[in-house]
């Protein structure tokens, strides 16, 4: 069963052309892009996640990460 999201897809890519478009004005190499995108991913998880809950978060956002990277090759 496809898992289906609370956001539409017009939204998400929306939003992921504006994330793009900043690091692209400010010519963010690949490692400065990284950099921010993983500060910002700390700050949210830290801001938004109460502690008991982040461990299983930033283990099923990571293994979503790695799967996405591994269907791209």
């Amino acid at each position: 069963m496809p898992i289906v999201s609370k956001y539409s897809n017009e939204r998400v890519e929306k939003i992921i052309k504006d994330l793009h478009n900043v690091l692209v004005k400010e010519s963010a190499t690949p490692d400065l892009a990284l950099m921010c995108l993983g500060n910002t991913l700390t700050e949210i998880i830290i801001n938004n996640i109460p502690e008991e809950q982040r461990e299983v978060i930033v283990n099923n956002f990571a293994g979503a990460l790695k799967q996405s990277i591994q269907k791209s090759k």
